[in-house]
């Protein structure tokens, strides 16, 4: 009974977290005969006609293009930048390391909306606003990556960087050819969580864009939403679009992702 109740409960956990994917799925594949309110998650006549639609109606390619360069963009920066102020915080002896570490884990308490009005100023004082780098910048180091790249790095054994110094190596040397090696799989982590991240981000993106030829995903389906919203068909069809890349990159990295936590979760 105790395995059955399990299993029941994992259904339903199941159903709860799938349901409404394959809901939209289901209605963007119907056809324009087909009620969407319909309690049935497979089309009698599929068609992907509406993604067609999608297409013709807004520009959702430029708006895709504009969401994975600021989501590509923001990758980098965080594999980089986390992965340095990660080794400086974890490997690096300077004065001030502990308060910097509390720092930046303060900096995840912190809520985004408390500080948007700050970042607006900001990139306006830099003249940024309305472009892509506007979007990019706030979330270029985020602080939960640098703490998982901190959390990698003191897992690994000092005897290992003793013997690079004993063999004259430096602190950069010993940055890219010991410590980032051994903390693949974090990287890949911080990676994972900057795309999502970037690519889902809306509230951001609203507040400091103001040019459709700017917009990323996220505004382009509100866009969409808010002139077709009798149309259900390409509103679904739209969110598929958005979702569908996550999808497939989290599947392909599932395994590397599960053993970066693992390794950036090693020693806090």
């Amino acid at each position: 009974m105790k395995r059955v109740a399990r299993y029941a409960l994992l259904l339903l956990v199941l159903a709860i977290t799938i349901g409404p994917f394959l809901w939209q799925l289901s209605t963007s594949l119907k056809g324009a005969g087909e009620d969407v309110y319909a309690p049935d998650f497979v089309p009698s006549q599929p068609t992907f006609a509406n993604y067609a639609g999608v297409a013709e109606a807004v520009p959702v390619w430029t708006f895709a293009l504009n969401s994975l360069l600021v989501a590509v963009v923001n990758v980098v920066a965080n594999c980089v930048g986390a992965s340095m102020a990660g080794y400086a915080l974890a490997r690096l002896e300077f004065r001030g390391r502990r308060l910097a570490a509390l720092v930046f884990a303060s900096g995840i308490l912190v809520p985004f909306e408390v500080i948007l009005i700050s970042l607006f100023l900001v990139m306006r004082s830099f003249g940024l606003t309305d472009t892509l780098a506007a979007v990019v910048l706030p979330g270029a180091i985020g602080a939960l990556n640098v703490l998982l790249m901190r959390n990698a790095f003191l897992a690994l054994q000092r005897e290992v960087e003793e013997a690079a110094v004993i063999d004259g190596a430096n602190a950069w040397q010993r940055f890219w050819r010991i410590a980032v090696p051994s903390a693949r799989g974090t990287i890949l982590v911080v990676a994972l969580f900057s795309f999502m991240f970037s690519w889902d981000d809306f509230l951001w993106p609203l507040v400091v864009l103001s040019d459709p030829d700017n917009y990323t995903l996220t505004i382009g389906l509100a866009y969409l939403q808010g002139t077709f919203f009798q149309n259900q068909r390409l509103v679904a069809a739209g969110t598929i679009i958005a979702v569908a890349p996550l999808i497939v990159l989290f599947i392909s990295l599932q395994k590397h992702f599960f053993r970066g936590v693992g390794e950036g979760a090693i020693k806090g």
